[in-house]
This record gives structure tokens, sequence and C-alpha cells, in this order.
């Protein structure tokens, strides 16, 4: 037994021995693989090496002598932004030359790479190797060493030389004020000034100026800090208590560096503005015992000195504010108050104010005036109108004098002696003097004449005023002419009366009266002789009105007087017409009565309708206003609704006048409403949209109250709603299928009401509502699709069913009921499998639509499309297979290798994912865990159901480069782009990525562009107008790239061409031999490369094994030797133009 076992486990082991076998042989083959392709590259990269020595070596000439340095670098400074040069020169060079910067090597070109600022520049034959720092910075600050290596029995040498970087400060301030700012700070404040002076290297000095003298205070604090990396910022702080003296100082701090230009210093400057209190005030321009005449111009000036803010001056005039306006110059302000002067400024008190911010009370000064002046008039009071031998009292008054004035009177030509008077102070300033008389009319004269003198004896001014005494006379009667009493005037006549009177002192007053009731009138006097006219328009209030002229003056005691009585002829004014009773409706009789208003003679009144008179009856008459008559005339009718807004008219006519007087009157007949036919009895609306039913009535009176219902429910007023009633209209906002029906419209007034119904219609796009499910049928028999349809209107005509590519006139037919559409399909076979289309439009709104899925049951149809027939995996990995079948019913899947059914999942490593991908295709995914050699290979996929199977094969290859794509198509083309797709291929089992090579279809080089992740479509831009290009794309992964496909997608840009200008290569620096030397020997270089990789690839493939049945060998690549291009001295480098 024993035996037995040990037996079995070494067949067991052989066969896992036969198994490994295969992968063995793989291994071992890679190894040996690997191994060949490192040597190759250790060869090659030593050829490499070796050329490059041998040209950059190849123009130096040898010399016996040893190297050493001709100049040496020395220590530089600069400011930055500035160039530096650091100089060294080797006489007899044998080494290769190179700098540091703090002992990192520069590298040997002229181009340093990494420091686009740094160049070497010189000449090898000459042993030049200045080193140039363009815009230098503090980057650029630091220790550098030019360095000469060993060459040729020559020792190195070395020279270090520091490169300074300097940099002025960035900027100054003091803080918080900007320059040349004004500082605002009371008397004896504490006040702090700091000066900022930021990043400068090394740091600045701050020095502090008062004025333009350098200011050392005792008290200073000064701070540095680094700002940044070799960069300080220096503060400087001041502490000041300023005083009145230090009012409009500057001060002024200013930065000290050795990379500022002392011809351009940096500042930063503030001026101080103390706030103090000014001085007290002062008035100029009148002295104290000073007199000042009346009408004499002052000019007072009152001054302050210092203060700050300047002092606002104010004078006042006994205690009231009279003028605010001053100037100001500098520190003095200045108030100049000009005025003449009057008898008020006599002792008044002239008061100046001065006061700033900083005062606790005004400061100030004030005068006191003395103004002398004469009376400016006198005054005579007594009557102006007296009797023969009336005594009449006269009193004499002077205005305000200073000193007092003297009275003198002068009475009809002859002077008054002795007459009293009395002088008192008068309120106004000076005094006031009064003198009292009486003097007696004397006969045979017609007035009496008094003089009144006033006298300023000091100031010589003298001032007159005359009274006058007019003696009194009675005047003569009045006498009335123009009119004689019972002549006719026609009322609108214009008419004159004149009334006249004689004699009287003075002249008669005439006045004229209307019924005792004063007018105007116009009055002409002469010597002896008054006269008043008046003029007038003759009216109904003339007729029997009695006209009467007064005349007086003083000396009569009731007024003299004569009148006239008028006749005036008047047409009546106004005629009014009466309907009794108030309220007509239909049915009643109405009597209309004409009211004429008064006319002398009588009026003749008669009734009109459209022109054509209508007798009346009951024509009466009675005494009117103004002594005229007034007429009443009526008529019957029998009211109905048609009469009302009849129109009656009334005439009144006065035959001796030829005028007459109007008056219409429409019916007013009440009646209830009555609406107007509409042209319609139906609405129709869209639903969503607006819909307005309007209507009309006609009813007396016109106020109509609407309401609106719908199934006994009444309609809102409200316009906040959907559905709202706005009188006879009714509105809907946006229309809602369930608003169809009927409506119905009551209109009432008083007087009864109307109702009306109207039919509103909602018509609504077309909306399916169900379809019939996927249907399943065998092949041969009939299916049947239906669809559910909900519109208004709808009908057969608006339900189509359409399928793209399918003839529907051959096995189809359609049924329509119920808003049900029914598509009918005869002996349905594989081909009628598919999508069938229900489209519903009515034209009220969008066409709807709904896919019906027709199965037919099939056999199943496994996918073959290339990139589902394939799959990749690297060794230990986990393999995954697909394979997409349609068929219906739903398949099985089963999946085998060498005819064998595959355990699945009933180990590790096979399992099985299954999807549905639609209603026919489903998909399986074979899951291969961890993939050996053994399971590459072909596997195949059977799809089975109840009408048959299809087998297909899927392959599992190791990962490799992906295939190129499919295909590659034109999208879009403008004046500059083209827009491509592609259809991928197989990827290799690794993400893959794609790249699109374009050129212009008369050129030869070609341009790239990858695309974007996970996207198979690229716009690619920058291209010339009018230009034909040509395309073509491929596809990499990390295990290498596919070929490129054809250049046969080609496009042509739109537009004109715009030829850009032709870049050329200054290449006058570098000589045409050297150049061709150099190409030469690259292009060898290359040659030796291109013969060594192409014998390569054919060693390998002779060697090439194959590791068994099934098995797929991984496609060796090429050794990824990168040529690298020859780089030529940087001293030798061709000259590229800069842009």
């Amino acid at each position: 037994m024993a035996l037995q076992q040990q037996h079995q486990r070494h067949q067991q082991h052989q066969q896992h021995q036969q198994q490994q076998q295969p992968h063995i042989k793989w291994q071992q083959h890679a190894t040996k693989r690997r191994r060949i392709r490192q040597h190759w590259i250790k060869h090659l990269q030593l050829l490499g090496l070796l050329a490059v020595i041998v040209l950059a070596s190849a123009p130096v000439p040898s010399h016996a002598q040893q190297q050493k340095f001709r100049t040496t670098p020395h220590d530089l400074q600069v400011l930055e932004g500035a160039e530096a040069m650091m100089r060294c020169e080797v006489a007899n060079v044998a080494g290769a030359v190179q700098w540091t910067k703090d002992g990192f090597a520069l590298g040997f070109s002229a181009v340093i790479p990494g420091f686009p600022r740094y160049s070497v520049l010189g000449d090898r034959k000459q042993g030049i190797y200045n080193l140039r720092i363009s815009n230098a910075s503090i980057n650029d600050d630091a220790d550098y060493q030019c360095q000469v290596g060993p060459a040729r029995l020559n020792s190195a040498i070395r020279a270090n030389a520091k490169l300074t970087v300097i940099s002025p400060p960035a900027s100054i301030e003091i803080k918080g004020y900007s320059h040349n700012s004004k500082v605002e700070v009371r008397e004896n404040q504490d006040l702090q000034l700091k000066c900022i002076v930021a990043n400068a290297k090394p740091a600045a000095q701050i020095v502090w100026y008062r004025g333009n003298v350098e200011y050392k205070p005792e008290k200073r604090e000064d701070t540095v800090e680094e700002s940044t990396s070799k960069r300080f910022t220096t503060t400087s702080s001041l502490k000041l208590k300023p005083g009145p003296d230090d009012d409009y100082t500057e001060y002024t701090c200013q930065a000290r560096h050795k990379a500022l230009s002392p011809d351009m210093p940096m500042r930063a400057t503030v001026q101080l503005s103390v706030l103090y209190p000014p001085g007290p005030p002062y008035i100029e321009g009148y002295s104290a015992g000073e007199t000042l005449r009346r009408g004499q111009t002052v000019e007072l000036m009152c001054r302050s000195r210092g203060g700050n803010p300047p002092a606002q001056l104010i004078w006042y005039k006994n205690g009231s504010q009279i003028r605010m306006a001053y100037r100001t110059s500098g520190r003095l302000s200045e108030n100049i108050y000009t005025f003449t002067a009057e008898a008020g400024d006599n002792k008044a008190r002239f008061r100046c104010e001065a006061s700033n911010v900083m005062s606790q009370n005004p400061l100030k000064a004030e005068v006191e005036l003395s103004v002398l002046f004469a009376p400016t008039h006198v005054t005579v009071m007594g009557p102006t109108e007296a009797l023969v031998g009336d005594i009449v009292p006269l009193t004499c008054t002077t205005a305000p004098s200073n000193p007092p004035a003297e009275i003198k009177w002068m009475v009809g030509g002859r002077q008054v002696r002795n007459a009293t008077s009395k002088t008192i102070v008068s309120p106004e300033g000076g005094w006031t003097t009064t003198s009292n008389i009486t003097a007696v009319v004397e006969p045979n004269k017609r007035s009496l004449v008094v003089i009144c003198h006033g006298l300023n004896m000091q100031l010589t001014e003298n001032v007159v005023s005359t009274h006058t005494i007019n003696v009194l006379y009675p005047p003569a009667p009045p006498l009335i002419s123009g009119y004689m009493e019972g002549q006719i005037i026609p009322a609108g006549s214009v008419q004159k009366l004149l009334c006249v009177s004689s004699g009287g002192n003075p002249l008669a007053t005439l006045t004229w009266y209307k019924n005792d009731k004063r007018i105007n009138s116009v009055i002409r006097a002469a010597d002896k002789s008054v006269s008043a006219e008046i003029t007038i328009l003759a009216n109904v209030s003339d007729n029997q009105a009695q006209y009467r002229c007064e005349a007086s003056n003083s000396a009569t005691e009731i007024p003299l007087f004569q009148s006239t009585t008028l006749s005036v002829h008047f047409a009546p004014e106004t005629v009014k017409i009466r309907i009794e009773p108030k309220e007509l409706r239909p049915g009643m009789e109405a009597t209309i009565i004409c009211d004429s208003s008064s006319s002398n003679p009588p009026a003749k009144l008669s009734w009109w309708k459209d022109g054509i008179p209508i007798e009346g009856i009951n024509n009466t008459s009675k005494p009117g206003l103004w002594g005229g008559t007034v007429s009443t005339l009526e008529f019957r009718v029998n009211v109905t609704q048609e009469m009302n807004g009849q129109v009656y008219t009334c005439q009144s006519a006065n035959e001796a006048l030829q005028r007459s007087a109007h008056e219409a009157v429409s019916l007013d007949v009440l009646y209830r409403p009555k609406f107007v036919p509409p042209p319609s009895s139906t609405a129709v609306g869209v639903e969503g949209e607006s819909l307005q039913v309007s209507l009309q009535t006609r009813a007396n009176p016109t106020p109509v109250t609407y309401k609106w219902t719908k199934d006994g429910t009444t309609t809102p007023q409200d316009g906040d709603h959907r559905i709202f009633a706005d009188g006879g209209s009714l509105n809907f906002t946006r229309l809602h299928r369930d608003d169809a029906g009927i409506y119905s419209c009551s209109a009432s007034n008083s007087q009864g009401g109307a109702t009306l119904n109207i039919t509103v219609v909602v018509e609504y796009g077309t909306t399916i509502k169900s379809v019939s499910e996927n249907i399943v049928v065998n092949p041969g028999e009939d299916a049947m699709l239906s669809c559910t349809v909900e519109g208004k209107p709808l009908t057969e005509e608006h339900v189509k069913w359409e399928r793209v590519g399918y003839d529907m006139t051959v096995k189809t037919s359609t049924t329509f009921a119920n808003g049900t559409s029914y598509l009918h399909i005869k002996d349905a076979k594989r081909e009628d499998v598919g999508n069938f289309r229900c489209v519903a439009d009515n034209r009220v709104d969008n066409p709807t639509n709904r896919d019906i899925l027709l199965i037919v049951k099939f056999a199943p149809e496994i996918a073959k499309a290339p990139t589902l027939l394939r799959a990749a995996s690297g060794t230990g990995e986990r393999g995954r297979l697909p394979c997409r079948a349609q068929g219906s019913p739903k398949p099985q899947f089963i999946w085998r290798q060498d005819k064998k059914d595959l355990p699945i999942n009933r180990t590790y490593k096979y399992e099985v994912e299954e999807r549905k991908i639609d209603s026919l295709t489903y998909e399986s995914t074979l899951i291969v865990d961890k993939v050996a050699p053994a399971d590459y290979g072909a596997y195949e996929c059977v799809a089975r159901n109840e009408l048959g199977e299809a087998v297909e094969t899927v392959r599992l290859e190791i990962t490799s480069q992906p295939d190129p794509p499919l295909s590659l198509n034109i999208l879009n083309v403008t004046h500059d782009t083209v827009t491509v797709a592609w259809t991928p291929g197989f990827d290799g089992g690794l993400k893959a990525s794609y790249r699109v090579r374009y050129r212009m279809a008369d050129r030869e080089q070609y341009k790239y562009i990858d695309g974007l992740p996970n996207s198979h479509k690229l716009t690619i831009g920058g291209l010339r107008m009018n230009t034909l290009y040509l395309f073509s794309v491929m596809s990499w992964n990390e295990l290498g790239q596919s070929t490129y496909l054809p250049d046969l997608a080609r496009a042509e840009t739109k537009g004109l061409e715009l030829m850009p200008a032709e870049l050329t290569e200054d290449s006058s620096n570098t000589p045409n031999l050297v150049i061709i030397g150099i190409s030469l020997a690259a292009f060898g270089f290359l040659l030796v490369n291109a013969s060594l990789v192409a014998w390569f690839f054919v060693h390998q493939r002779r060697k090439k094994e194959c590791s068994g049945a099934n098995f797929k060998m991984e496609t060796l690549m090429a050794p990824s030797v990168q040529l690298l291009p020859f780089s030529r001295p940087a001293f030798l480098s061709r000259a590229t133009p800069s842009n």
C-alpha cells in the first residue's frame, strides 16, 4: 500500500513537471533575451560615449605648457536686475572648464540647463570662460568657482569669487500716512512717527530731517528684521510732543543705501498741523472819541493772529450778529465790516469775537460809535379842510437829530414868532423836537398854506414840510344826459349815461347807483365842473332798473342827486324740461313739460323730435323776473324699451328780438339686461394657453352685475385665480383639460336679469398613456401591438406606426378603437424583431412617441466584433473573456476548452459573470483566475436556447501592444480646426491611449497630438486656412504601439490662407565646416546604431522557440535603446534667433 502511494506521488510529480515544462522554457527564453539586450545596450552606450569624447576633444590643440589662470575671478558686487560678468581666462587650457555655484556644478555647456539667465561667454582657443548672469537677482548671491579639470599631464586648477547682489529698498513710508500728507495733532499731544524701509539688501539706514535740517532726537527706536530671504526691513520711530512752533513743520525720513543714487534719494515726508488757540482780536478803522457823520462810509477791520485752524471772526452790533464772513492768510484772520453810518449807529456797540476749535471761550474786542446827523424830515399834522372863520390847530415834529433840531413856522406867507417847542430823546438815537400853533381861516380864499422848517444848527442842515388847508364851498345839483325815459333798449346793446356837476370847493364827488347798489364810473374834472360817465351793456336786470347820480363834497351834509328808469327788451335765457314720472319703464304714459325763463315780450314755445315739430298741449304763461313773462308747454307719450335714448328738443323764441333758447332731453327708459348674440355658443382653446370668453349685454341702468357658474360653482372675480370672471368676460390664464364644460353667465341690474350658456372646449396635445409590453411570439404567429393615446381632438389619423428601414405596407395593418391604436403583424419572423414606434400627433402640441419591442423567438446569435472575440491578460492576473449574444428566449451560456466544459464556479479557477444588456442581448464573461501559460489559447462560448445554439471561439492572449484603430472619420472642419473620431481596435489587454498624426498634403513632415483620456474624439487646432491636411491615428499602451492607419482621412480647412512669415535661423556665428563635420559624425553614429539593432532583431528571430500547443508566446519587443541626439560642445552650438 505504501509503495502504491509512493508510485502515485511519483506519477503526479512527473505530470506536474510536464505541465510546467513549457512555462520553464518560456522563462529561460525570456531571461536569455534580457541578458543579450543588456549586453548590447552596454556596448551601444560605450560606443556613444567614445564618439562624444572624440568629437569633444578633436578641436583642442595639445600644448606642452601647464594650464594656469591668466585672469582670476574676483569678488563682484552688482545691483539687482543688472548684469554680472565673472571673468575667468585660462592660459594653455587643456582640461574641461566649468563654473560652480555654492559647490553645485553648472556644467561644461555655454548654455547652462536650468539656469536660463546664465551663460558662458568666450572662446576655448583663447581660453576665455567668462560667466555672464543677466538680470541678477538675490538668488544669484553666492560663492562661484571657475574650475579647470585635469587633462594630458595637467593638474586641475580652481579660482573662487563671491558675487554679492545688492537690492535697493522696495518702499519707504511713514506708517499710517501717505507721502506729503498732513498730520493733524493737538498742542502738546503725544505723536509717534514710524518710518519703515522695506526689503533692502543689505539693510538700509534711516535718517530723520526736521525741515531741511537733520534731526537727531534723544529718544529714537530703530529695529532691523529679515522680511524675506536675504532681504531686510528697517524701522525707526520718533516720539514728539508738538507745540505751536511745530505748526507747518515737515518731518522727513530718508533711506540711505549703497544701491540708491544720492541724486535721487528715497524719502517719505509728512507736515504737522498743530492745533492751538488764536491770539486776541483787535479793531482798526475807528478810535474812541472819534465823531462820524450820517452817510459817512465806515470800515471796521477786526484781525487775529496765530491759531490753528485760523480764528473764526464774527461781528456783533448791540449783541446781535451782523457779519460772519472772514478771510485768512496763513495764520492771520481778518473780518472787514463796511457800512454807511446811520442815525441808529449813534452809541451803538460793535464787538468782534475770535475763536477756533481749541478755544474754551471766545476772545473779544469792541468799540462804541458817535454819529452826528440832521433830521431827515419834518411832519406837519392838522386838518386839510376848513370853513371860513374856523380856528385850525397845527403840530410840527422833526425826525431824530443829533444835536437836537430847532423849528420855524410860516403861515400864509408870514413867519410865526414866539412858537413854543419841546425836545425828547428818540429810541432810534438822537432827539426829536415838537412845536404846536393855531391859525384862523380867512374869507375869500380857496386855501391856506402852512410851512414848517427843521434846522440842525451844528450841521447847518435844514428840512422843510408844507401843509395846505382847503376852504370849503357846496357844488350845484347834478344833471343826467344820454337817455330819455320810455325809450326801448334791446338786451345786449350798449347804453351810456353822463352825470355833470358845476361849482363847489372842492369840486363835487359824483357817484352812480343802480337800484341803490354803487357802480363804477369814469370821472373827468375841469376847472369849475366835474362829470361821471357809465357804460351799460343792457341785460335782463336793467329792465325797470333805476340809475341814480349823487354829487357831494365836504361842504354838503346831504348829497344832491338825479335818477332815471330804463326799459329793456330781452329773450329767455334758459329752457328747462321736466319729465313726469321721473323713472320711465316700458308701458307707462309720460308727460314731458318745457318751462321757459322770463322774457320781454313773452316767448313762443314749440317741441321738436329729429327736426320734426310735435304738437304740444297746455300752453300757459305767468309774470316772471325782471318784469318779463314765464311760459310753459307740454306733451304726452307712451313709453317703450326702444325709446330709451330718444332725444326731444324744446325751443323758446322772442320774436321781437329774433332770439331763441333751446334745451334737449334724452329719455332714460329702465329695462333688464338683454344679451347681444355671440358669434358662437362654443369657445375653443388649447391646453396651457390662455382663453377669454367675452359676452355683451344691453341694459338700463348700464351697471350690470355678471355671475359665471359651472356645474353650480361660482367662478371667482379675483384675478389671482387661474380661472376668473371680469364682468362679462370669462378668463382662463392657463387652460386645463378639466376646464371643458358648460359655463352659465347671468347678467342682472335693478330691473331684472338674463342667462346665457357657453360651451368651452379644451384642445390638448396627444399623450401616450400606455403601450403593450414587449410582445413575444413564435415564428409564424401573428402579433398585435397596442398604443393607448389621450388627446383632444383624437381620431385614427392622429396615431401612426413607424419603424426605420422597415416596409410597413407589406405585413402590417392598423385598427383604432376607444383611443387605442392596434398594429397587426402577420406571420412574424426573425427579421420582424425590433422596436415599432407609436407616434401620436394631433398638431395641437409636439408629437409624442413610444417604442414597443416585438420579439419573435429565435436561436442565439453571438456577436463577432473583433474586440469581443479577443481578450488578454498578464501571467498571474485575472483574465476576462467576453461573449455577447442575442436570442429569445434568453440563451444559456456554456464555456469550453479543448471541447470540454469548464468547471464553472466549482473551483477558484473559473467564474462566470452574466448581465443583460437589453431585452434581446446578453453577455457572459468568463473569469480565469491567476492566468498561467497553459491558460492562454482558444475557448469556446456556446449560447443555447430552445430554438438552437451558436458557438464562437474567444481567444485569451498574453498582454501585448494594441491593434490599430479600425477606422478614422472627419467630424467637423473650420478655418483653423479639424475634429476627428476613430473606432478603437483590440487594446492588447491594457488601457490604450491614442495619438493622431497629421500633415499638409504637400509636405512630408508630420505633427503629432495625443488624444484625451477615455475619449475617441479629438479637435486639432492651429491649422492653416484653406489648406488640405492628411490624418492618421495609432494606439499604444505600456507594452508598445500599433502602426498608424494609412493617410486616407483628409480634410481641407476653410477661409483665406494667411501665409505666416518664415522663420530663419541666424547661423552667422557658427563656422560651416564645423557644422558639416559634426553632422557627418552624428549621421555615422546613427548608422552604426541602426545596424546593431537590425542584427539584433535577425539574431533573435532565428533563436525564437515555440512554447507548446495552443500556447502563444509574448511578442518580444526590440531592446528599447534610446538614441540620444549628438551633443556638440556649447561654444560650437548653432545660434538660435531669440523672439
